[in-house]
């Protein structure tokens, strides 16, 4: 009977999405095991935390420019500098956000392997979300839990 019962609790809780908006001709809904769909990157990763010290983990997940560069971002791909005026901003439920560059991500430009981690030291990430993952940061500010929302914005045009 308490198997029963757990696997009806477990069933209740739902899984956790994050939405693809903005400036992108596919924006989704996606879950945990919808990013499993994508080639699974592993990074071990040391970052320091202000609270805690230095923490350790292996993430495992898709790169954020493979999964966001199928949503098709809205940017004209024959003009390779129009991307440089997009940004990402990554949310996470309980607040915490984080921004990042197109460049900074894109294998022709900063190549950085962020990623949508989907399970944390072998743990899946399945009812808590995936969690951005920047194995490059020393310091784990624009590590984000729970990520929620995915914003692409290229709205930023030359300057005058």
């Amino acid at each position: 009977m308490s198997q029963s019962l757990a696997a009806a609790g477990t069933a209740a809780v739902p899984m956790a999405e994050v939405a693809l908006t903005g400036d992108l001709d596919r924006p989704n809904r996606l879950t945990v095991p919808d990013l499993l769909a994508w080639p699974q990157h592993e990074a071990d990763v040391s970052f320091e935390c202000a609270t805690s010290g230095t923490r350790h983990h292996r993430f495992t997940g898709p790169l954020l420019h493979d999964v966001l560069a199928d949503a098709g971002p809205g940017f004209d791909a024959a003009r390779r500098k129009d991307r440089l005026r997009f940004l990402i901003a990554v949310t996470g439920a309980d607040g915490h956000h984080a921004l990042l560059s197109w460049a900074e991500t894109a294998p022709d430009f900063g190549r950085a392997p962020v990623l949508l981690a989907v399970t944390i030291d072998d743990t899946p990430l399945d009812r808590a979300g995936p969690q951005l993952v920047l194995p490059q940061d020393r310091c784990g500010a624009r590590h984000i839990s729970a990520i929620n929302t995915i914003r692409v914005d290229g709205g930023y045009r030359a300057w005058t």
